[in-house]
């Protein structure tokens, strides 16, 4: 499996596009917001000959779905998302409007709704669906076993992890989200955050102070 990442927009928001042998791939988070940052995205899938065949939210937090409209309309995708995180995606518009994100195009509606435990597919890769609430309601990330590869979303960061300031944040579910996690999944485990330089398992139990 292939992963590129870009940076996107304002908030410095981590765009991932997996990909594998076959060339279907599947785009996380779009953050695209400016003209730019669309070309960019579309001229790298374009560049690999790549094939999106599905549009994925860790959670629907405003930074993590700006180019969610642009990458459904341009691939003809449905929308992944979990559905305890609906009500954070209806509410995008006027989130959009605080942040000075004035030419914000609503996101699709979701047309399907990912569960714990459930395994999804592009090309020869399966990804399972964790349930990690506590940045958001419906947080997600997603897990490759055979290459330990954990699609973190705002979970987790390099020494940090997620703000629960937001509405439908709570600080206790998200510690014992991470605390699932840590036991869950290998410590060699590579994490792609959505903020931030890529880190693992094991360095945030040996390093991250939010965890001691």
């Amino acid at each position: 499996m292939n992963i590129q990442s870009f940076t996107f927009n304002t908030f410095q928001e981590n765009t991932y596009i997996l990909s594998d042998e076959t060339r279907e791939c599947i785009i996380i988070d779009p953050g695209c917001y400016s003209n730019h940052e669309q070309i960019t995205i579309s001229e790298f899938i374009s560049s690999k000959g790549l094939m999106p065949v599905k549009l994925i939210n860790t959670h629907c937090h405003i930074d993590h779905v700006l180019g969610n409209k642009f990458v459904s309309n341009k691939w003809n995708l449905d929308l992944f998302i979990n559905k305890l995180d609906l009500e954070i995606l209806k509410g995008a518009s006027s989130i959009a409007k605080m942040y000075g994100f004035e030419h914000y195009e609503p996101s699709p509606a979701p047309k399907h709704f990912l569960k714990h435990g459930e395994t999804i597919c592009f090309g020869n890769t399966k990804l399972e669906i964790l349930s990690t609430p506590g940045h958001a309601p419906g947080h997600i990330c997603l897990y490759n076993k055979e290459a330990d590869i954990l699609i973190a979303g705002d979970l987790i960061f390099k020494g940090s992890v997620g703000r629960t300031d937001l509405p439908g944040g709570n600080h206790t579910t998200l510690m014992e989200s991470i605390e699932f996690i840590l036991k869950r999944l290998p410590e060699k485990t590579q994490v792609y955050s959505g903020h931030g330089p890529s880190t693992s398992l094991e360095f945030e139990k040996d390093n991250n102070p939010f965890l001691k």
